[in-house]
């Protein structure tokens, strides 16, 4: 790996996940599926979905509240707030709003962003680039979907793939010592967007047109979004590596987007590294988009699977057709 001067790390993790499990089982009640079947194409064999009085911005508040304590510090200390979210508490103001007044952060300025599955990385990137500048010093990033309240439980083909929860971390300046955020990677190909969308809701589809024609749910074109999302998931592991010199016999652990293992293994093969450095934990949550990486990144923590020191490549794709990637030495 090329010597390379870091400018933040991660300081603290934490994640949320609702305690209501929804089974393979219970979906071949609702659908026309079995257990069998979802479990062979895409990993899953449980997701979590949150109650109906549980709101985005409840489940930000409690991941945010873990990386805090993990990190050591007080919402105080926090002077910027970045949500990465396409299911937020309201159309405006910004749920990162009310994640600020829930966790006390009185001093944080508090947005969010929109990059589906890929939000948390970039919104790492933004709070490496703020610490970078000496704009911000202290960066709370939470990934939160609730995707049960936008799936359509009558469509087999998307509804037993998402389930909600929420990550977060603490990102602050880098202490010398070699860890920190090594590089980043974002892009975005507009022309893809309907591959995968939830299309009602805005001004081109306004809230009436869109509930009588049942626009509302998430819609995806299944194999398109497989063939593009195995490209996109290579190429950006592949930049990460290029741009800080990491060879993939120096990753310590890969930690995909959890979209399906299928994509998951494709992605391993694209860097020849063996499933034993990949972590996954798609068959316990499902797809959880915003999610899916600080989740995992906080159980690779807790398990012991992810040390201090180690080498840690993430990579995620998601509607827009975004994609991204970052690594970050532990």
């Amino acid at each position: 790996m090329q010597n390379k001067t870091v400018s933040s790390m991660i300081c603290g993790i934490g994640a949320a996940v609702p305690e209501r499990i929804l089974t393979n089982a219970d979906l071949a009640k609702m659908v026309d599926t079995t257990d069998q079947w979802i479990h062979e194409r895409t990993g899953m064999k449980v997701r979590h979905i949150v109650d109906d009085k549980v709101q985005n911005s409840d489940l930000s508040a409690q991941a945010a509240k873990k990386a805090l304590d993990d990190a050591q510090m007080t919402a105080e200390e926090i002077d910027t707030i970045i949500v990465a979210t396409v299911t937020g508490d309201v159309r405006f103001p910004a749920t990162a709003c009310y994640v600020q007044e829930k966790i006390g952060a009185v001093n944080a300025a508090a947005f969010d962003i929109s990059a589906a599955c890929s939000g948390f990385l970039f919104g790492l990137r933004i709070a490496d680039a703020f610490i970078a500048s000496g704009k911000s010093k202290n960066v709370l990033i939470i990934g939160c979907e609730i995707l049960s309240r936008i799936v359509d439980w009558k469509d087999r083909a998307t509804c037993v793939l998402f389930g909600d929860a929420a990550g977060a971390a603490i990102v602050g300046p880098a202490n010398n010592d070699g860890r920190g955020v090594l590089g980043t990677f974002i892009k975005t190909d507009g022309r893809l967007t309907q591959l995968l969308w939830a299309p009602g809701g805005g001004t081109r589809f306004p809230a009436e047109v869109a509930l009588s024609e049942n626009m509302n749910s998430i819609k995806m074109k299944g194999q398109e979004v497989f063939k593009a999302a195995v490209t996109a998931m290579g190429d950006a592991a592949v930049h990460i590596l290029e741009e800080t010199g990491i060879t993939p016999d120096e990753i310590d652990l890969l930690i995909p987007h959890q979209a399906n293992i299928r994509i998951i293994n494709a992605t391993a093969r694209r860097l020849k590294m063996p499933m034993e450095k990949v972590f996954v934990n798609v068959q316990d949550y499902g797809n959880t988009s915003a999610a899916s990486i600080p989740l995992a990144l906080t159980e690779a923590r807790q398990k012991g699977i992810l040390k201090d020191g180690d080498i840690c490549v993430m990579v995620a794709f998601g509607g827009g057709f975004t994609w991204a990637s970052a690594a970050v030495r532990f």
